[in-house]
């Protein structure tokens, strides 16, 4: 057992140990339906401590962005306020039923609202659902309405939406599932979508364009307007993945550069939580023409100041999940907005931009960059180095854990070959940021010298290098007891 990693809680089981005694019932006992009875549970006998040390020792584990540098490409891993959380935690919010009637929900309702309203108006379109859970179902809702759009026109032989191969890997899934095929569309040499490619496959069997921007290399589509005009001229629409809204805070609105759909992921943009598999929030705004589809209920109000109630827009594809969202997120991004407002939102943007090109000066001096031009809020470099031919992009990322600081995403965009996108975010100093450049220094240093030092990385880690391709093929998804 690695010293680094606490004994399991059954390892710590000993008979007649407890952590709660349970007061005697003072209401009338009813039966256990019986295919609910198991005879042996085998659950571990331990006390308070154990119980709450174990649990400890196993957080002090995790890398976070509370306790580590965290430049996760394209997953944005920034700096969550803690004044989010006081909001969220207010018992008016946290005491609130999701099913109380809406007489009794006001306070709750108009922060809906509101934050539908700043959504839009940072986005520039007509109208916002706060219902998806999560980026990726946000996706699935802004194709699904593209696919209400079409067939409520009669126009059903649109098969196909074309992604562009710098987009986000959940965009292909989010096509299949939705019954479209997608097409996928090549990058020319400056990191744009291949024009003459993308006009070639747009005709009046698409349905739609599926595209990030700026996109996962980190760089803004320079003739995005001149695409969705090609788009809209053959009928189809466009949807825009917002994950990386945060570059563009305050600078430039979707809708205004002829995007139809977008979703937001909050957490990405206005420093909601992130990881740990929720909860998320990836709310969806839309142009009027596709208002209609919405998914519902969203929050409505005919005068200033209310009152407020729920309703389902006319045509809405559905609701897509129980009850109204993920409130506690929603209440956190209302909060993040409301304590910069507009200015301090396009100061966020822009910082965001400022650290990643500041970062990316520094470090296409070390690792190889595919695209020279100025990026947005993240850049991609190549995990090669000169004079180590032998180190790839895993063993970088492996050592960068040894000192401290989460490696970037790797190996992702596929169309730079053994890629590490790098995200800063505006959350850091620039002291922070030099000193990852100086990681980086010493990890090439030891490449040179010491490769199979970066071979055998990481050390310090409470497990050492894992074999994933054997934990892909052979899943062991409980703990063994």
């Amino acid at each position: 057992m690695n010293k680094l990693i606490p004994p399991l809680l059954y390892e710590q089981s000993e008979p007649g140990r407890r952590a709660a005694i349970l007061p005697e019932c003072d209401v009338p006992a009813s039966a256990v339906p019986e295919d609910l009875v198991r005879e042996e549970v085998n659950l571990p006998e331990l006390s308070e401590p154990d119980v709450v040390r174990y649990f400890t020792q196993i957080s002090q584990l995790n890398f976070s962005i509370d306790t580590n540098f965290y430049p996760l490409g394209s997953c944005t891993m920034k700096y969550n306020p803690k004044v989010n959380d006081a909001m969220a935690s207010l018992p008016g919010f946290v005491g609130h039923h999701p099913l109380q009637q809406e007489a009794l929900s006001q306070g709750s309702l108009e922060l809906m609202y509101r934050l539908q309203e700043q959504l839009a108006t940072v986005s520039g379109f007509h109208s916002v659902s706060l219902q998806p859970a999560a980026g990726a179902q946000g996706e699935f809702t802004g194709i699904m309405m593209i696919r209400a759009y079409h067939e409520a026109r009669g126009d059903t032989d649109r098969r196909k939406v074309l992604i562009p191969d710098s987009a986000h890997g959940t965009n292909p899934a989010t096509v299949t599932m939705a019954g479209y095929e997608p097409v996928e569309v090549p990058s020319d040499a400056n990191g744009n979508i291949d024009l003459k490619a993308f006009k070639e496959g747009c005709d009046d069997t698409v349905a739609a364009l599926m595209i990030t921007n700026p996109n996962t290399l980190g760089l803004f589509e320079e003739r995005i307007e001149e695409v969705t005009s090609a788009l809209h001229e053959c009928g189809a629409l466009v949807y825009g993945d917002g994950a990386n809204m945060n570059a563009l805070l305050g600078t430039l609105r979707p809708a205004d550069v002829g995007i139809d759909v977008m979703h937001f992921n909050l957490h990405k943009t206005f420093s909601t939580p992130h990881g740990g598999g929720g909860p998320g929030a990836g709310p969806v705004a839309t142009t009027e023409q596709l208002a209609p589809f919405l998914p519902g209920p969203i929050v409505a109000c005919d005068q200033e100041g209310g009152p407020y109630y729920f309703s389902d827009p006319r045509q809405s594809i559905g609701r897509l999940k129980l009850h109204h969202g993920n409130f506690g997120m929603l209440v956190r991004a209302f909060t993040y907005i409301l304590m910069h407002g507009a200015s301090g939102l396009r100061e966020l943007g822009e910082n965001a931009v400022l650290n990643a090109n500041y970062l990316k000066s520094r470090i296409e001096k070390l690792l190889p960059l595919k695209y020279k031009r100025r990026c947005m809020h993240e850049f991609v470099a190549g995990g090669r180095i000169e004079g180590a031919d032998e180190i790839r992009t895993m063993d970088i990322a492996k050592r960068l854990l040894d000192y401290g600081m989460h490696a970037p995403t790797v190996y992702f965009p596929l169309i730079v070959k053994e890629a590490l996108m790098i995200e800063p975010t505006e959350s850091e100093n620039k002291r922070t940021l030099d000193a990852f450049v100086e990681v980086l220094e010493t990890i090439i240093k030891e490449a040179r010298e010491n490769p199979e030092l970066l071979h055998e990385a990481p050390y310090a880690m409470p497990l050492r290098r894992l074999d994933e391709v054997k934990a892909v093929k052979e899943l062991i998804l409980r703990a063994e007891t």
